[in-house]
């Protein structure tokens, strides 16, 4: 079985992190300041997080949506999770995306194959 590329991560990656949660930036960004929120325990669904993971995940919400305005100032923002992989999910631990979104780019997310 391969390891989880989320749960190898080193913590020098990590942007901002609780007790539960923490975020980085995605390895393939959308856009500038594309950022994932990573529960700490491995499981492969939003739908199996906890109620303490969820909280978790609004707190460090705001944090990084702060240090994201503050270093690159965005026009607007893209929160979501793909769950499965008729979805778009390749990563199987459940992620927050957090994409910062600007005037002119395309103002979507889409999956292409």
């Amino acid at each position: 079985m391969n390891e989880c590329v989320f749960c190898t991560l080193p913590a020098e990656v990590n942007l901002v992190e609780n007790d539960l949660v923490r975020a980085f930036y995605d390895k393939y960004p959308v856009s500038e300041g594309h950022v994932l929120i990573v529960p700490k325990n491995h499981a492969s669904s939003f739908f199996d997080a906890t109620a303490e993971e969820m909280a978790s995940v609004g707190e460090l919400l705001k944090r990084v949506k702060d240090l994201l305005d503050e270093r690159f100032q965005p026009d607007g923002y893209n929160i979501g999770a793909n769950i499965g992989s008729t979805a778009g999910q390749t990563v199987f631990h459940w992620h927050i995306h957090v994409i910062p979104r600007y005037n002119g780019d395309i103002g979507t997310v889409r999956w292409h194959t």
